[in-house]
């Protein structure tokens, strides 16, 4: 046998990218036809005819065992099945359907060429209401269908499957018409499938720290090898093997037939350190992030404060920077400056002893790279007809990241939160409020005119607050009416940044930032955005628990970032989620298809549900990072159309579920009886499944009318109106391919999500915030009860910030 042999050795010692081989298996998924294929049936007007009525078409001509032929190309619709049919008009194709038709029992399918132990899957249905009819599979021993037992009418989707008894061709044939929908066959080749000759293998666990092979299995498990330590790769496509051989050691891993992908990932990016010159002040560290750039430094002897400047950008010389954002952490001090647009900056750290500053024991860190914040999503859709937005920037923030021209900043600290003021035009005048709350309520006039960024500084718990006007949620940010232009930032200064106790309402507000802080053990939800708000982004956040509620799903708290009352244009990305119990509802019951969210690199730590839930809302989940999820990933309902796209499930229960059918239909139900919302799947990754098969999606070619999702074959292939939910009958509304709604984006293979989440600039708050905890995978991936240890860390928690210099 004349052997291809693909050698992967230059891979595992290159700059290392994403490279995907393809599945040995082999798939005809019929419930979709390529472009090139319509083009050349539309093009041949002899051996075909379109049924515009109808919109498909059907051949005319008599076939023994032959390729099928359009315009004098193969289709890849049937590419590599011969066909048989004793006159015209015996095979349609059928993409208004989503099926290839053999209309008459004269007519059958071959596949050509399959071996011993091969397994096949046939996915069809019959094409009368009234007439029950079946497929007959020769050289098949079946296990499932294939018989005339098997028989049923146009009102249930049969499965077939069996595995073929010896080497030659398999023909399917039926009693009359049927649509088929989906032709699989695995194991093909010679011999099992399998890993051999170790079982078990010697791949290692996931590390995003570390350079990584993956191989994506034929059931969508993953295995990981460190690409530092192998030899070699090779892949036989003519057996369909791959060999994995390490450098150091006498063992190699053997997969036959059964590898789908071969990825590499590089390790989780960290950032570059600035070039520190100590000349007196000892610099320890020295980063940019963000749209921001910190130092951090030991105690000068003698110095009482000091003074930090900043040059790069805009700022040709060094300018002082707030002295608010130069603080004392009692070992060490630091500063971070913020709203710098993407460039390379400098800071210089200068001490002040007995009120004058010592230059010439000045220190300074330079060439730190400073980058943009994605700003991608539907927060920043600017062609959105019911909630214009003009580019301009999302809160008191540039599109470029720097302040607005006329953005009016306050710093907010433990100390501060009931006495620091702002003045606020008012009616008619500027005034002057003092007190967090009090400033955010002078909003609700409706007069303010300069956008407000509030930084805060250390840790602000509910008892250091002047009050709340929310007292289901704590600090309330409300517009005069519906979609009220706000402009508001709230923004963590440095990796410490928290609200303790307390979270927010957002009502009747466009243009909110929420970014860069934690939120612990609030009232209820740690961000509501209830009623009427457009615009708003939440981006690089921690979550933790919140408060135990009355309801015994409230362990954890309530909601997390719960989306409501025609909220619409919603990004929320780069966030942490740690452990929460329900991360976010997207829409309640009154909400309209017109309003849009959407969810990007985010990383759902151990969180248990709701990634989010969705009513009604439309709404794009793409890029995020699923770390162990113990009840389900992404939810359905009323009649919500969901683009899933292109992310990392790792140990998750139930990825994505439609209200009442599917994996959902299987139980009691999980989301309140409600009817169903659409889901087009594609691109998405599933790695360290269980073992049940709750951790395998049911996608529309296992079942028709009872799936999980619609898995596309291409980003932008459209859902057929055809694909309806099966309680409520809502289509998808495709969306995702019209760019007159869609965002504009540009989406990661799934692959390497993991590494860009968990990364120096991935999810939740600079340099990963200052609280940090480690799950164990082995119990915490499967459980949804509150971690008391955790808890107790959260509920004891408390700032190491000293003072403000």
């Amino acid at each position: 046998m004349k052997k291809s042999l693909l050698s992967l050795r230059g891979l595992l010692t290159a700059a290392i990218a994403i490279i995907t081989f393809g599945a040995n298996a082999q798939t005809w998924d019929f419930t979709t036809l390529g472009t090139t294929d319509k083009n050349n049936l539309n093009a041949d007007k002899v051996n075909w005819t379109y049924d515009s009525d109808k919109e498909r078409w059907g051949n005319g001509l008599v076939l023994s065992n032959q390729t099928l032929i359009a315009n004098g190309q193969e289709l890849d619709f049937t590419k590599g099945l011969h066909v048989s049919a004793t006159k015209a008009d015996q095979v349609r194709i059928d993409p208004k359907t989503g099926c290839f038709t053999l209309n008459a029992s004269e007519a059958t399918i071959t596949i050509p060429s399959l071996k011993a132990g091969d397994n096949i899957t046939v996915l069809a249905k019959c094409s009368s209401s009234s007439v029950a009819r079946y497929v007959l599979a020769s050289n098949v021993t079946a296990s499932a269908g294939f018989s005339e037992e098997s028989a049923a009418t146009s009102k249930t989707n049969v499965t077939h499957k069996g595995t073929v008894t010896a080497d030659g061709d398999v023909t399917l044939s039926t009693n009359g018409g049927m649509y088929f929908y989906k032709i699989e066959v695995t194991g093909e080749g010679e011999g099992p499938v399998g890993p051999t000759p170790s079982d078990p293998d010697h791949a290692v666990a996931m590390n995003p720290m570390a350079n990584q092979m993956m191989l994506t299995i034929a059931d969508n498990s993953v295995k990981y090898y460190n690409t530092a330590e192998l030899e070699s790769v090779d892949l036989d496509k003519t057996t369909g093997k791959v060999t994995v051989t390490p450098k150091a050691a006498d063992w190699t891993d053997e997969y036959l037939r059964n590898v789908s992908t071969i990825s590499f990932t590089k390790g989780i990016p960290t950032g570059s350190e600035g070039e520190i010159i100590n000349r007196g002040v000892n610099i320890t560290e020295a980063k940019g992030w963000l749209e921001s750039a910190y130092v951090k430094w030991t105690p000068f002897e003698g110095a009482t404060s000091y003074n930090v400047y900043v040059k790069g950008g805009k700022y040709a010389d060094y300018t002082r920077i707030d002295r608010e954002l130069v603080r004392d952490y009692g070992t060490y001090g630091r500063a971070d400056m913020v709203g710098l647009p993407a460039n390379v900056y400098a800071l210089k750290v200068v001490p002040v002893i007995d009120g004058t500053e010592d230059t010439a024991s000045a220190s300074e860190a330079t060439d730190m790279s400073v980058k943009a914040h994605d700003r991608s999503g539907f927060a920043f859709l600017r062609n959105a007809v019911t909630a214009p937005y003009d580019g301009s920037g999302i809160g008191a923030y540039k599109e470029n990241g720097e302040l607005k021209d006329n953005a009016t900043v306050i710093y907010v600290t433990a100390e501060t939160a009931k006495t620091v003021t702002c003045k606020v035009f008012y009616d008619k005048a500027y005034r002057e409020f003092t007190g967090l709350q009090a400033i955010m309520d002078a909003l609700q006039k409706g007069t303010a005119k300069e956008p407000i960024c509030v930084r805060i500084v250390g840790t602000i718990k509910d008892t250091d607050m002047d009050s709340f006007s929310s007292s289901a949620e704590g600090l309330q940010i409300k517009g005069k009416n519906a979609y009220a232009p706000v402009n508001v930032t709230v923004e963590g200064i440095g990796d410490d940044a928290t609200t303790w106790g307390f979270g927010f309402l957002i009502r009747n507000c466009s243009s909110v930032e929420m970014r860069n802080f934690a939120n612990m053990c609030c009232m209820d939800d740690a961000l509501s955005f209830d009623t009427q708000n457009a615009h708003c982004w939440v981006h690089h956040m921690d979550f933790f628990y919140g408060s135990v509620g009355g309801d015994k799903d409230q362990a954890k708290g309530d909601g997390t970032v719960d989306i409501k009352g025609n909220t619409r244009y919603i990004t929320v990305a780069y966030n942490h989620f740690w452990d929460n119990g329900k991360t976010s509802l997207c829409g309640m019951k009154s909400e309209s298809t017109e309003d849009y969210a959407d969810y990007h690199h985010n990383w759902f730590d151990h969180s248990d549900s709701r990634h989010p839930r969705v009513r009604t809302i439309t709404t794009h989940v793409w890029n995020n990072y699923y770390d162990g999820v113990a009840k389900y990933g992404v939810g359905a309902t009323m009649g919500s159309s969901i683009f899933v796209e292109s992310n990392f499930y790792r140990h998750t229960k139930d990825p994505m579920m439609i209200s009442k059918q599917g994996t959902d239909g299987k139980g009691d139900g999980t989301f309140s009886g409600e009817d169903g919302g659409m889901i087009k799947s594609f691109g998405n990754l599933y790695a360290e499944k269980g073992a049940s098969s709750n951790y395998t999606v049911i996608t529309h070619t296992a079942s028709a009318d009872d799936f999980d999702c619609y898995e596309a074959s291409s980003r932008d292939e459209q859902v057929p109106a055809s694909y309806v939910t099966k309680f409520g009958n809502t289509s998808y509304s495709n969306f995702d391919t019209n760019p007159s709604l869609m965002h504009t984006y540009t989406a990661q293979p799934a692959a390497e999500v993991p590494a860009t989440v968990m990364g120096f600039y991935g999810a939740g708050r600079l340099n990963k915030g200052d609280f940090q905890w480690t799950f164990d995978n082995a119990t915490e991936d499967t459980n949804y009860d509150v971690i008391s240890a955790l808890k107790t860390a959260l509920v004891n928690y408390s700032s190491k910030l000293v003072k403000i210099f």
